[in-house]
């Protein structure tokens, strides 16, 4: 049973999902480089995993980097790296502590054999963590995703394992990377942008969205707070009428 949060906040939602966005911004208005935005993103993703916890939140997902942005300059992105590598080395104690599961969705191939090796490391030490699960997205593109879910049905229905006639929403969820998560709830994105970017396509089609101007690296416990106070002011119908 969950504890009561403090304050106002009603039952947090199960599964709080986030496009981490603004890094880049953020140090141009620091007149800092853009890879020092990064750093300060990747303090932020911690403080957010404890917000969480302290919020009795029992998914999070992060949008961390996506299939688009390799065409970043390459030295940004090999800091993204970088920042990526230091994670996964230096948190994995942390997140064993605090009973988190780590798992990463998204295209591995492309990441370097040594990242690769980090992220199969640090999600078999956290199996058995039920506190929080941590779903980060990497090398991700929900179009891709669809896109893989719907060739593995042509392929099991070529071999007969599958009923083209009765290919169901399950059948499909079932192949989709996210398999065994709960759609979110909520999704957050910062910065003031409004929109999806390619990120959970299928999953958000009745989460409720929430777009705040917070830059991520100025993102922490308040910011999600006041998403989730804005998220349990509105009413979830699903397509159905107010009784």
């Amino acid at each position: 049973m969950k504890m009561a949060v403090a304050g106002s906040l009603k039952e947090p939602p199960r599964h709080v999902a986030i496009i981490m966005d603004g890094n880049g911004r953020w140090a141009l208005s620091h007149s800092l480089p853009r890879t020092e935005g990064h750093r300060r993103g990747a303090d932020a993703v911690k403080q957010t995993v404890r917000a969480c916890l302290d919020l009795n939140i029992d998914y999070l997902t992060l949008f961390a980097f996506s299939s688009e942005n390799w065409k970043r300059p390459k030295a940004e992105v090999q800091t993204l790296m970088g920042l990526l590598r230091f994670y996964l080395r230096s948190e994995i104690d942390a997140l064993i502590k605090s009973d988190v599961r780590l798992r990463v969705i998204g295209d591995r191939q492309a990441l370097e054999q040594d990242i690769q090796k980090l992220i199969h490391f640090a999600e078999d030490r956290t199996k058995e963590n039920s506190r929080l699960n941590l779903t980060v997205a990497l090398n991700y593109g929900g179009r891709r995703e669809i896109l893989l879910a719907v060739r593995a049905m042509v392929r099991d229905a070529t071999v007969g394992e599958l009923d083209l006639e009765c290919i169901s929403e399950k059948h499909f969820e079932e192949r989709l990377e996210t398999h065994g998560i709960p759609d979110p709830d909520l999704l957050i994105r910062t910065s003031g942008e409004c929109r999806l970017s390619n990120f959970l396509l299928w999953q958000c089609a009745y989460s409720e969205l929430v777009f705040v101007e917070t830059l991520w690296p100025d993102f922490g416990k308040e910011e999600l707070i006041s998403a989730i106070e804005d998220f349990n002011s509105r009413e979830r119908r699903y397509g159905g009428t107010r009784e």
